[in-house]
């Protein structure tokens, strides 16, 4: 009786929502304002949750949220359209997109690739949100048995599986760029002691290197310099032609993109880790699973379709813990927590009985936001294609403008764009060599995380690795990580070649 007065009480809000044209109003604009900041490289979704959380304050609360929420959804998709047209991630979640999503608009499929992401992160964020209104009370109760030691487990294995992943040839090489990113990120004050580390008496470098110059200097310099050296055309991705993913094609992914969804929910629950890890865990997923890993980062939808999913569904398992905790589940939700503080929501166990129909609002949002964001997802790659027709003496010009106001526009710090451009020329560099180059920007992202969280476990339990084996959720996720470095050794893969032998030769003889 109460799950149903809960049902009839979602829906109740839903209608309300629709029936008011201001909200609708403000719904489509801010999943519009989103879609352009995760559109445009260095402008990311908490950019925009932190510009608007200021603009929210005379609103109302449930105004607000649709506000924030909306712009949250659209700005988490949003990177996908740079990702898949000209090869630079408009954010670091859309970077695992742009391995398979470039390759497919040089093949023309471009428009059905948008097409397919847009649908698959609708369906992500749809699922995500049955989450957020059924068993989050669980998911954050597992999320709780998260410490120091699993914080570092899981960002060295989003780390490693990165360098796996995306290695062209030799799997050492992304496993070097990642730990060279790793590096990048332990520059600066130490987060524990703020000791300063490889600063080299620079006091720019004291609060540590940014992520977005490395992520704007690592893909989009290489591929102006490269342009430029071979005074050629850039290859662009190809007219859009069908934009409308056919039914078939979606009921066909359908399996592949509950299986991602599950995943950005899982990810988006534990604190503290955020969408681009669930792209990446969920693109290295899709590919071990694949009867043909071999054609991804040459054009598989499948890559494309899991790493978007994943990402969006992370929105609604990141509501997971900033609701019933009161902790963040990535960098937007820690922005968001901050905007329902100004609201006078405070998130934790007792919002349930402060705002009880709260959870259900958030929720009603995302139901709302993810359909406002396939109708302007849909109407926007349609004129994404006239980006096209610019010729490549424009372009690259106007692609160099783009990347030195993301980098710039962060903190509007002049540092960053001397950061950028002797980053982008060693990218160059070590992609002419086979080095993958999202390893780097992976290890730059979760490298504060592992240090400081290994540093403060290793101090908690005086220098001792015993609690990794000690507790269930280290032990499984220490597990992971030595299957992971045992399945790149030769004698492995021999040894699985051969059993796979013995057991068709004894099946056919059978």
């Amino acid at each position: 009786m109460i799950f149903l007065e809960r049902i009839q009480s979602f829906f109740e809000i839903i209608g309300g929502m629709v029936s008011d044209p201001m909200s609708l109003v403000v719904l489509f604009a801010s999943v519009l304002l989103g879609i352009l900041f995760g559109a445009m490289p260095g402008l990311t979704s908490t950019l925009g949750v932190a510009l608007l959380t200021a603009l929210t304050y005379s609103m109302e609360t449930p105004m607000a949220m649709i506000c924030l929420l909306s712009i949250y959804v659209g700005g988490t998709y949003g990177g996908s359209y740079a990702s898949i047209l000209i090869n630079i991630p408009g954010t670091a979640a859309s970077a695992a997109t742009a391995l398979d999503g470039y390759p497919l608009a040089c093949k023309g499929q471009g428009g059905r690739a948008i097409g397919l992401t847009t649908t698959a992160s609708a369906i992500g964020t749809i699922i995500s949100m049955l989450f957020v209104v059924s068993i989050s009370p669980i998911i954050s109760k597992f999320a709780l048995q998260f410490t120091s030691f699993e914080f570092f487990l899981l960002a060295f294995f989003g780390i490693l599986i990165s360098g796996t992943l995306t290695a062209p040839d030799l799997v050492i090489k992304g496993w070097i760029m990642g730990f060279l990113g790793l590096f990048l990120a332990c520059v600066g004050r130490d987060q524990l002691q703020f000791f300063p580390r490889f600063t080299f008496g620079i006091s720019d470098l004291e609060s540590g290197i940014e992520v977005v110059p490395v992520l704007i200097g690592a893909f989009g310099i290489p591929q102006i310099i490269g342009v430029l050296r071979d005074q050629s055309q850039m290859p662009k991705a190809k007219k859009l032609q069908r934009i409308m993913p056919e039914i078939g094609t979606i009921l066909h992914n359908i399996p592949a993109i509950i299986r991602s969804a599950l995943i950005g929910v899982g990810i988006g629950a534990v604190p503290g880790i955020g969408e681009d890890i669930a792209g990446w865990v969920s693109y290295g997923t899709a590919k071990n699973t694949s009867k043909h890993p071999e054609t991804f980062g040459t054009g598989e939808l499948k890559g494309v379709i899991a790493s978007e999913t994943a990402n969006n569904a992370c929105v609604g398992g990141a509501m997971i813990p900033l609701l019933n905790l009161g902790i963040p589940g990535s960098p937007p939700a820690a922005m968001l927590l901050g905007a329902l503080m100004l609201h006078g929501v405070t998130p934790g166990p007792m919002i349930t009985f402060e705002h009880p129909t709260f959870i259900r609002e958030v929720a009603a949002i995302l139901l709302l936001a993810s359909i406002a964001m396939w109708i302007t997802g849909m109407i926007l790659a349609k004129q994404v294609v006239k980006i096209l027709n610019i010729p490549t003496p424009l372009f690259m010009p106007i692609i160099g403008v783009l990347c030195i106001i993301g980098s710039y526009s962060l903190g509007l710090n002049i540092f960053n764009l001397f950061l950028m451009l002797p980053v982008g020329i060693i990218c160059y560099f070590l992609t002419n060599m086979g080095y993958p180059i999202a390893p780097l920007v992976i290890g730059v992202i979760l490298g504060p995380m592992a240090d400081e969280n290994l540093r403060r476990a290793l101090m908690v339990s005086q220098g001792s690795f015993m609690p990794v084996f000690t507790r269930p959720v280290s032990l499984m996720l220490f597990l992971i990580i030595a299957w992971t470095l045992v399945c790149q050794f030769g004698w492995y893969k021999r040894m699985v070649t051969r059993v796979k032998e013995l057991l068709f030769h004894r099946k056919k003889t059978n």
